[in-house]
């Protein structure tokens, strides 16, 4: 097998696709010919270091593929079976081992790449929307990013729960995607500060919610968005970790809240894997829920990837192709 590992930390160059002895199953696992891997923010977070974990690291959270073998005893997934899964390190590869509990197998009218560019982000979207803080008519939520992979995919699950939704975006271009994807307003932060559009668009109330992915960048802005008792939900830091806050802020801008989720929390059973999962694989087979793949790289171009990634110049999903 070939597979994309790091032995230290640092810049893109850092990553090395390498061959590999195919391991041994061990009980409970599946090995999986990979298709398509998900390149996330979590893969550069670990990459330059900001997440710790013990060297060498096999980069890739997020893939889909068929199912080439299983441990005896398995019953979750058999031979031949087309599957998906996250937060499971190890596909950047051509093939990966997978724990078959963390498997889900396909519908029959959604392909591996589509699968693999909504197992992360698309349960993200599913989890901010649907109990971190869940959204209904008369809600209003400002989605930061919202032309990138979670975020077009959170505009449009917010909407089907029937709230506002304003979006923040960088350009024009993708100001459009987020149109598209049922934003109700759209704030370009590279042209104005977010902050006094939000409040002017909530006649100075404030939004309930605040999803914000960017981290350092936006987090001041983001709390001075918040309507009194609104929520910001911080689940990245795509422009750097946000420094140390004293809690009595919270309090002086209106008893808000703040949450710092994490997508393994959310799928911890099977039984909510399969749910969360199954949901929204099934809106994205009946075609109610859009995938937008921005941009595809050879396996062998990680790097180049994870480059566009970084600097912005994505929209939508980005994978990995063996």
């Amino acid at each position: 097998m070939f597979a994309v590992r790091l032995t230290k930390v640092g810049g893109p160059d850092v990553m090395k696709l390498e061959p590999f002895p195919t391991p041994a199953l061990r009980a409970g696992q599946a090995l999986v010919r990979v298709e398509a891997a998900g390149v996330n923010f979590i893969d550069i977070y670990y990459r330059t270091g900001q997440y710790k974990a013990p060297l060498p690291i096999a980069l890739g959270s997020e893939g889909a593929g068929e199912v080439m073998a299983v441990a005896e005893g398995v019953t979750e997934v058999a031979k031949g079976d087309l599957v998906a899964w996250a937060m499971v390190p190890g596909a950047y590869a051509d093939q990966a081992i997978v724990p078959a509990d963390r498997l889900v197998k396909l519908p029959e009218n959604v392909t591996t790449r589509d699968a693999a560019a909504v197992m992360l982000q698309g349960m993200t979207a599913h989890y901010l929307s649907h109990d971190t803080y869940r959204l209904g008519p008369g809600k209003t939520c400002l989605v930061h990013a919202a032309a990138g992979g979670v975020g077009l995919l959170l505009c449009q699950m917010a909407k089907r729960l029937g709230a506002r939704v304003i979006a923040t975006t960088s350009t024009e271009q993708k100001a459009l995607l987020a149109w598209e994807a049922g934003a109700d307003d759209v704030i370009l932060y590279s042209r104005e500060e977010f902050q006094p559009q939000a409040m002017r668009l909530t006649a100075s109330r404030g939004v309930d919610v605040v999803y914000d992915s960017v981290g350092k960048m936006t987090f001041d802005e983001s709390l001075g968005s918040l309507a009194p008792r609104g929520m910001l939900v911080l689940f990245g830091q795509s422009s750097g970790p946000v420094p140390p806050v004293d809690p009595q802020i919270l309090s002086a801008k209106g008893s808000l809240f703040l949450t710092r989720p994490s997508l393994g929390h959310y799928v911890a059973t099977r039984e909510e894997l399969l749910a969360r999962a199954n949901e929204v694989l099934s809106w994205v087979g009946d075609g109610s829920l859009r995938v937008h793949i921005g941009a595809t790289f050879p396996l062998a171009d990680a790097a180049a990837a994870h480059r566009a990634l970084e600097g912005r110049a994505t929209t939508g999903k980005v994978l990995l192709i063996p």
